[in-house]
C-alpha cells in the first residue's frame, strides 16, 4: 500500500523550506522590533475553548473543527484559529498582572476541515501577533502598521488595506435589525449558508461569496451608520492614525472577518488583481474575547496570516528570496583508509563552523568529482592513499581546477581562507 499525506495537508520539502524560513525569519525580527514576544500554546485545546470564542451559525463551530475524546472522556479540539489559546494563555498565567498592553506573537500549526484549495488546507500555518489589555486606538493603528510592515518588508506588493467598524455590543442590535429588514425581502434568493446565517449570525451574511449574495449585500445599509458616539470616535481615531503614519486604507462597508468575537475595528489586506486569494491577512479588536473565555472585561487587538497564503503571494509575484547557505566543502575519498580520514575530517571541519558534507558508498573519484560539480560545492577536498602517506589532502578550487596540497593540521585555515 502506498500511503499518502490526508487531503488538504501537505509535505513541506527542502526545495520549500528556503520561503518558510524567509517568512518566518521576517516575521520573528520584526515583532522584536515593535517590542511583541514570542507564545507557543499547546497543539489542542478543550473543545469548550473554540466554541465559547465562535457562536452558533459559524462554520468553525458547527462544521470544520477536529473535535476527539481522549482517554480520560475529554473533549479536545485541534487548535483552529490562534487568537483564543492566547487569551486562555493569558488568563491561566495572570499575565493580566503585567504591564499593559501584553504583546504577544506565534507562529503556529492551524487545523479546520475546509474544502482544500490554493493557499488553503486543512493543516495549515499561522503567523499571528495580538496587544492584550488596552482600548486606545492608537494599538489598532500599531497593528496595522506591523502587519503591513512584514507584508512589504517580504517584498510584497499589489494589496490593499480594507478598514471597517462592527461597533460594539451596545449598536450592533440596531444594526442588525436594520440588516434583517433588508434581507427579508431577498430571503428566496439567498443561498442556503445564508439562510441559516439569517437565522443565527446575520452578521455574517455580509462576507458571503456567492454571486447573488454578493448584490444583496452591496445595497445593505452600512453598519458605521449605526454606530454609537464611542464606537465612531474610536474609528475615526484609528483613521487619524493610520493618516498619520502615511498607511493608506479603503472602507468596506461589507468587511466583518471570519469569526465573530471581533468588535469595533477590522481589516484586511487583500491583493488587487482579479482573480487573486481574496485575503493574504486581517484581524481586528475583539474586546468581548477575553471575558467570554471567563475573565474580566479586556480590550484587545491583533493580527493573523496564513503562511501558505503569503508563499503563495510571493511565488505569484515572483519575489526573489536570498540565497540559502550551502555546504561549502566535498569531502573525496579514495580507498578504505581514506574514508576513515575523511569522516575525521569532516568532524573536524564542523567544529569549526564550516558546513561540510563527505562523500558515501565506494564511488570512483571522477564520479565523486562529478557528484560535487552538479550539487554546486565551491571547494573539495580529496584524501587517497597517497596522502595519507604524506598527512595532507587535496584542496580544489572546483570553480577554476586549481588544486594545492595542504597538511591535515592546516586544512581549517586553509579552507577557511579560499572561503574568505
Amino acid at each position: 500500500m502506498l500511503y499518502k499525506a490526508p487531503r488538504g495537508t501537505t509535505d513541506i520539502l527542502p526545495e520549500e523550506q528556503s520561503y518558510w524560513t524567509y517568512v518566518q525569519d521576517k516575521a520573528a525580527s520584526l515583532c522584536c522590533l515593535y517590542g511583541y514576544q514570542p507564545i507557543d500554546t499547546p497543539v489542542f485545546e478543550d473543545q469548550k475553548l473554540f466554541a465559547r470564542s465562535s457562536s452558533h451559525g459559524t462554520d468553525l463551530a458547527e462544521k470544520e473543527m477536529y473535535v476527539f475524546e481522549d482517554r480520560g472522556g475529554q473533549l479536545l479540539a485541534l487548535k483552529a484559529e490562534g487568537t483564543a489559546p492566547v487569551c486562555r494563555a493569558y488568563l491561566e498565567h495572570g499575565l493580566f498582572n503585567l504591564a499593559q498592553p501584553v504583546r504577544l506573537y506565534y507562529l503556529s500549526a492551524i487545523f479546520r476541515y475546509e474544502r482544500p484549495q490554493a493557499g488553503r488546507y486543512r493543516q495549515h500555518h499561522q503567523f499571528g501577533f495580538e496587544a492584550i489589555g488596552d482600548a486606545d486606538p492608537s494599538l489598532d493603528a500599531e497593528v496595522i502598521e506591523l502587519a503591513q510592515h512584514f507584508l512589504l518588508s517580504l517584498g510584497l506588493s499589489g494589496f490593499s488595506l480594507q478598514l471597517n467598524s462592527i461597533g460594539c455590543r451596545q449598536c450592533r442590535p440596531a444594526y442588525i435589525r436594520a440588516l434583517l429588514s433588508h434581507y427579508a425581502g431577498h430571503a428566496q434568493k439567498l443561498c442556503p449558508d445564508c439562510q441559516t446565517r439569517r437565522e443565527k449570525n446575520p452578521l455574517r451574511l455580509l462576507d458571503c461569496k456567492n454571486a447573488t449574495c454578493q448584490e444583496i449585500a452591496d445595497s445593505a445599509p452600512a453598519i458605521r451608520k449605526y454606530l454609537c458616539a464611542e464606537c465612531q470616535e474610536h474609528f475615526q481615531k484609528v483613521q487619524q492614525y493610520l493618516e498619520i503614519l502615511g498607511i493608506p486604507f479603503q472602507l468596506n462597508n461589507k468587511l466583518v472577518r471570519g469569526l465573530d468575537y471581533y468588535t469595533r475595528t477590522v481589516f484586511e489586506f487583500q491583493p488587487e488583481e482579479e482573480g487573486a486569494q481574496k485575503t493574504i491577512g486581517g484581524g481586528g479588536r475583539y474586546d468581548d474575547l477575553i471575558e467570554a473565555l471567563g475573565g474580566k472585561p479586556t480590550p484587545a487587538v491583533g493580527f493573523a496570516a496564513g503562511i501558505e497564503r503569503i508563499i503563495l503571494n510571493l511565488k505569484t509575484q515572483n519575489i526573489s528570496l536570498p540565497s540559502p547557505p550551502a555546504a561549502t566543502v566535498f569531502l573525496i575519498h579514495i580507498g578504505g583508509k581514506a574514508k576513515l580520514e575523511t569522516v575525521k575530517l569532516a568532524a573536524t571541519l564542523r567544529q569549526a563552523g564550516i558546513a561540510t558534507i563527505s562523500a558515501v558508498g565506494d564511488r570512483s573519484l571522477k564520479s565523486q568529482l562529478r557528484q560535487a560539480h552538479n550539487r554546486g560545492f565551491p571547494t573539495v577536498i580529496i584524501v587517497g592513499e597517497e596522502e595519507i602517506d604524506a598527512q595532507q589532502a587535496i584542496l580544489r578550487d572546483m570553480s577554476t581546477g586549481t588544486q594545492q596540497n595542504i597538511p591535515f593540521g592546516e586544512i581549517v585555515s586553509a579552507v577557511t581562507t579560499s572561503c574568505g
